[in-house]
């Protein structure tokens, strides 16, 4: 077993991170196993280098977290959280945002490929001023859905981008698209900058219908819908201008794993497990917002 994150197997046995050693004693701290490695006198534990690096929650705890996040329909709040697990607010925030993490890094690696179609969407605060596009007090964001031969929804992606402008738009589709990508999308101007980074570009002539009217969106709109409603469903106040690039992927990390339900809760464990500590100051810093 490998102390530093606990993705070796037990029939391995103790294997130093830092210096490869596998001699070593064993001593509880605070209830805590520590393994010390008698060469390098180096200490590790099965949390160290993992998500669950540090935690004073009980592993338990965490389990529990990830079956209630990955096994809920829609989006789940911090304060939901905070009830179903009986601990303070400020730790089932740290909890969920960690999880929310694991799964962003997870997904932002995910490429759509084949025939994509996309479509863009504002979600925020609800003021008086300009609607849609340009408004104020909403943030822009892209869906996009990955169609197979049969025409249904294969992969989905929901990603917040700074506005619709062009440049903002090939940066997306730079990041979110595979080079072989067929992408259509209405006949938005900006997204023709997007329709460079793919193989082909189609555009069609929305108005003045909605694309919602049209059946090559019918999907995307759908998702469009369904993302929008698990978030104002779940969320009194949130901070969604921070955050939101968090709050997209809970939604799209269920969606594209929709078809293997029953594995979900392991399938976050194993990603909880390979990825890097982060604080709760890193987290409140939304690195990977836009």
């Amino acid at each position: 077993m490998r102390g530093d994150a606990g993705t070796g197997t037990l029939a391995r046995g103790f294997v130093c991170p830092h210096c490869g050693g596998r001699k070593h004693s064993q001593f509880l701290a605070d209830g805590r196993r520590y393994w010390q490695c008698s060469h390098c006198r180096k200490q590790t534990t099965l949390r160290a280098g993992t998500l669950f690096h540090g935690s004073k929650v009980a592993l338990t705890l965490w389990f529990q977290a990830i079956y209630l996040v990955t096994q809920n329909k829609n989006n789940l709040s911090a304060l939901s959280l905070k009830r179903h697990l009986g601990v303070a607010y400020s730790t089932a925030w740290r909890l969920k945002h960690k999880l929310l993490e694991a799964m962003r890094q997870r997904e932002q690696r995910r490429l759509l490929h084949g025939v994509v179609v996309a479509d863009d969407a504002v979600l925020g605060g609800v003021r008086k001023g300009k609607p849609g596009r340009g408004s104020p007090n909403k943030r822009s964001f892209v869906a996009a859905v990955e169609l197979d031969e049969e025409g249904h929804v294969w992969r989905v992606r929901f990603d917040a981008v700074p506005d619709c402008s062009g440049a903002s738009l090939a940066a997306w589709a730079k990041s979110a698209l595979a080079p072989d990508v067929h992408l259509v999308t209405d006949g938005w101007s900006a997204f023709n900058l997007a329709g460079r980074q793919v193989a082909a570009h189609g555009a069609i002539i929305v108005s003045p219908h909605q694309s919602s009217e049209l059946s090559p969106f019918q999907w995307v709109n759908t998702f469009i819908a369904n993302v929008r409603t698990a978030i104002r469903g779940s969320y009194h106040h949130v901070r969604f201008a921070k955050y939101r690039h968090r709050y997209f992927t809970e939604a799209q990390y269920r969606v594209n794993r929709r078809f293997d339900l029953h594995s979900l809760v392991g399938r976050l464990v194993h990603a909880a497990a390979h990825t890097q500590p982060c604080s709760e100051k890193w987290l409140r810093l939304a690195v990977g917002a836009v």
